[in-house]
């Protein structure tokens, strides 16, 4: 019998509309999820639950976010972790809402990165005002590089690579600056065994909810394994100083708009002091993923890997930490609900392993070593 995945790619609601599950995380019982969901046609997101395999589209009364139904009225709901956090974009900017208490230490955040932002290398939106459950942030201008990484954005291959090269010298000028600034001491440590620990409590999550599924044993069993080897690779060798961090840096992130003005970064939600290594490979790994997609092709992705590893040499990251951050990453990605982003990640933390170079038509690349990484990415 053909393993049927408890989160499938699409469900019906109970009126006969479809909609297509843009991303899932598992819920506290076992087998039911929360869901992010999309309808053709229909402009932001909704949520919605499977449990015990039925879809129920959520209404926009969320009991784990009261203030949600009163922000939303304000603009467009354009992420949506239910009864966890939620974005509304207005004409002003944008308006996150948490649970309650929630927005209380991602504002304290957002005040430290501003001290620690240095003048010239990225603009950040302001706070316009917070409660203990609602940060609206003011609005910020430009395109996220993750969306203009695609052809169709009219943006030639020279001005994509001009972008990151900016992106470069403002990165490692930012995180350079950091280093002895008062401020990053009031930051969490976000050390090897703190990822660790985090990485664990994302694989658990997994093998808990489906571990009732026999066809799902061998990802289990290969889940497991690779979960085994990051953690032996994060904590076998010695950690690179700690420096300020974004803490989820990706490319929808990172914003740029024309001429000489700098380029901005969003979320500071997760900022710390960590190992330069995390926020490059982690960077590195998802627009890695979106060449393995084919949302960007794979000669963008090398014009913005090399510029990454590029900044990784200048910040004296060691190419061991880069590797171990990566895994990582990876590893996180392959303890999806959606089986096939879950599928694809362990194939890659299996590839990289083996040392097996990722082939797209005639490209090859996604190898190890930083020697050779300037022209053929990824793997380890």
């Amino acid at each position: 019998m053909k393993w049927r995945p408890p989160v499938p790619r699409s469900a019906v609601d109970s009126s006969g509309q479809s909609w297509h599950i843009h991303r899932a995380w598992p819920d506290r019982t076992v087998g039911d999820y929360v869901l992010e969901v999309v309808a053709p046609g229909q402009a932001g997101v909704r949520g919605g639950v499977l449990r015990g395999g039925a879809f129920e589209l959520l209404s926009e009364d969320d009991p784990g976010l009261p203030s949600l139904r009163a922000e939303a009225r304000r603009g467009e709901l354009v992420s949506y972790r239910p009864h966890m956090r939620a974005v509304v974009r207005t004409d002003a900017g944008y308006i996150k809402v948490f649970p309650p208490g929630g927005a209380i230490v991602p504002a304290e955040r957002c005040a430290q990165t501003e001290l620690l932002l240095a003048p010239g290398t990225f603009t950040a939106p302001r706070v316009l005002r917070n409660s203990p459950d609602v940060i609206v942030f003011s609005a910020v201008p430009g395109r996220p590089l993750g969306d203009l990484g695609d052809e169709t954005a009219g943006l030639s291959d020279e001005g994509f690579d001009r972008l990151w090269e900016r992106w470069q010298h403002a990165w490692t000028a930012q995180v350079g600056s950091s280093t002895g600034h008062a401020a990053l001491a009031a930051l969490p440590v976000r050390s090897p065994e703190v990822e660790v620990a985090d990485l664990q409590r994302w694989v658990n999550r997994w093998l808990r909810h489906h571990k009732d599924i026999p066809e799902a044993a061998p990802q289990g069993a290969a889940l497991s394994a690779r979960a085994d080897e990051v953690t032996r690779n994060l904590l076998r060798t010695a950690p690179d100083p700690l420096v300020w961090a974004h803490g989820d840096l990706h490319d929808k992130q990172i914003l740029a708009v024309g001429g000489p003005s700098p380029l901005a970064l969003l979320d500071f939600d997760d900022t710390a002091q960590a190992e330069a290594a995390l926020d490059l490979a982690n960077l590195d790994v998802h627009l890695e993923l979106r060449a393995r997609v084919h949302s960007i092709s794979l000669d963008r992705y090398l014009a913005a890997h090399t510029r990454i590893l590029a900044a990784a040499e200048e910040l004296h990251v060691s190419p061991a930490r880069f590797h171990a951050y990566s895994d990582g990453s990876w590893l996180r990605l392959a303890c999806s609900p959606l089986r096939q982003r879950s599928a694809m990640a362990l194939a890659v933390l299996g590839e990289r392993a083996a040392h097996i170079p990722f082939v797209s038509g005639s490209e090859s690349g996604f190898v190890s070593g930083f020697a050779s990484e300037a022209t053929e990415p990824g793997g380890r």
